[in-house]
């Protein structure tokens, strides 16, 4: 199926123009993604706690998290450790009240990734980004490689928008573009961090969590 699609991506890249078409290509295709089986929480979490940080820096940071919180459950640790414990690991105070709402909304039942998987990806979308602090992006990425949704396009994704934008021309809107590869907008989303050589998978997959 993989193979399939990316013959299919290289046709619709090529009535876009060559330089797409020959990004693709050279990519060739790419894996599929895996379910997550880490808690929803702790993957939220990592990914806030990596916006905006080099991955070396998100990764650091997310060790000493671990660390501090020893065997106590996540969501316990959240909701108890106060902001300057949070910061002396490395987090802001603006990602220290975000990832305590996160806690908050899981403890209160509203992030069972069960329930979350049912809904419509634009819901789900709406569901997270209510969370303070959680915005479109980290709702995207979180449809695409916690959920793995097959049609999101990562409008707030700098580097898929930069991507995109260089390969197409600066006469063509991205949005537009991207709208001829649905359903599958994710895998070219995907093709596009690959090209950029900037995959955020790195900050969200978590190897080590309780």
């Amino acid at each position: 199926m993989t193979r399939k699609l990316h013959a299919d991506f290289l046709l619709i890249a090529d009535q876009i123009n060559l330089a797409l078409k020959q990004a693709i290509s050279d990519c060739g295709p790419l894996p599929g993604l895996r379910p997550q089986r880490q808690p929803l929480v702790s993957v939220l979490c990592r990914t806030i706690a990596g916006q905006q940080l080099s991955v070396h820096a998100a990764r650091t940071i997310w060790r000493r998290v671990l660390a501090d919180r020893g065997d106590t459950e996540l969501v316990d640790y959240m909701l108890n450790a106060g902001p300057e414990r949070l910061r002396s690991c490395g987090l802001s105070t603006a990602k220290s009240r975000t990832m305590h709402e996160i806690a908050q909304t899981s403890q209160a039942g509203r992030l069972d990734p069960v329930e979350l998987k049912r809904l419509p990806p634009a819901d789900r979308r709406q569901r997270l980004t209510a969370i303070w602090g959680v915005g479109p992006w980290t709702a995207d990425m979180i449809g695409i490689f916690y959920f793995c949704d097959s049609d999101v396009w990562p409008e707030n994704d700098i580097t898929v928008q930069k991507t995109m934008q260089k390969l197409i021309g600066k006469r063509r809107k991205t949005t537009l573009a991207a709208g001829k590869f649905q359903p599958h907008r994710s895998l070219l989303a995907r093709y596009m961090w690959k090209i950029a050589d900037a995959s955020p998978d790195s900050n969200i997959n978590i190897k080590s969590s309780r």
